[in-house]
């Protein structure tokens, strides 16, 4: 209520000036009947310089409350006149001091929860690491029990696919400080990731047949495209039908990765890029995480590679579009 007043108060000695003043010395001068529209003519000068005044005073903050910045400090007004405008800007300085130290502590929560999650997986690989050596010296003693093993091997797989999964996300939130574009060979590229996924695609059957030439050199951050195409061919593994082929060729600047299996419902193709959305056959097979896709998308989208995921009489088609990148096809 104090502000209230403290704000309105020109408005109340205007109203005084008007109401009992003017008319004291309109009635002196003659007859205040006789001098209305005078008065009325004096009230509304009186009102447009008392407006002007407002205007002028409380002019920074109008043109604050209707610019567009977006940066915390375009909300501080510098050097407020009217106690409004100093009001409004000791509430702006608390709120961006509030928000400022939020932001510090989110920032610190986050790379603490970066550093434990990276700190329990590597913890967790070397135990990992130990059951798959003792997994292949147990399949050459027991050759008997080679199937046994060959599943428990088969666990640790998805264990290990996981755990470098979780890392690649706790990761990604630093991605734009952590790219290097540079000139890379796709042919390589994709190779070293289907020799990764070599034992998979055995196990599965399910097999790579590639079509890249050796000169295809294109221009993008070499480690997280890796994570991309790793993502890509594992899930063409996963959802692919057996005995068939994952397709990869290069065609006027786009890679294609084509599998037969399952069609992906219409209704999923945009919902499969979200955060844990595992899909209709993800939530049968029991095996999706619903973090793949979200980590193509977000880092084709960093890396400004546009991308489309089609599916349609059992063959599903993931293209990404390198045309847009200096390159040397």
């Amino acid at each position: 209520m104090k502000l209230f007043f403290r704000d309105h108060i020109s408005f109340i000695i205007l109203y005084i000036l008007t109401m009992i003043c003017l008319p004291i010395i309109i009635h002196r001068l003659d007859d205040l009947s006789n001098h209305y529209a005078y008065f009325i003519y004096l009230s509304i000068i009186l009102l447009a310089i008392l407006l002007l005044i407002r205007y002028i005073r409380r002019k920074k903050m109008y043109a604050h409350l209707n610019g567009n910045g977006f940066e915390a400090n375009d909300l501080l007004i510098h050097l407020p006149q009217s106690p409004v405008e100093k009001a409004y800007a000791n509430q702006m300085q608390f709120i961006h001091s509030l928000f400022l130290s939020q932001e510090e502590d989110h920032k610190d929560r986050l790379h603490e929860q970066q550093l434990m999650i990276s700190q329990t997986v590597h913890q967790m690989k070397t135990p990992l690491s130990v059951i798959q050596l003792l997994i292949q010296t147990n399949q050459l003693k027991e050759p008997d029990l080679f199937l046994e093993w060959q599943k428990v091997k088969k666990e640790c797989d998805k264990v290990n696919f996981s755990l470098n999964q979780l890392l690649t996300y706790s990761r990604s939130s630093q991605l734009l400080s952590d790219l290097k574009i540079e000139p890379i060979s796709l042919n390589n590229v994709v190779q070293e990731v289907v020799n990764d996924l070599k034992d998979y695609f055995i196990e599965m059957e399910v097999y790579p047949k590639s079509a890249l030439e050796e000169n295809i050199i294109i221009y993008s951050d070499r480690k997280w495209l890796r994570v991309v195409i790793y993502q890509l061919l594992s899930n063409a593994v996963k959802y692919g039908e057996e005995k068939s082929f994952v397709h990869i060729h290069f065609e006027n600047g786009q890679l294609w990765i084509k599998n037969k299996g399952e069609t992906i419902p219409e209704s999923e193709i945009n919902r499969v890029f979200e955060l844990f959305y595992t899909g209709t056959k993800g939530r049968i097979q029991g095996e999706a995480t619903g973090i793949g896709l979200y980590l193509v998308k977000k880092i084709l989208s960093t890396l400004h590679h546009p991308y489309t995921l089609t599916s349609a009489h059992n063959e599903t088609t993931f293209m990404i579009d390198f045309s847009g990148s200096k390159d040397g096809y």
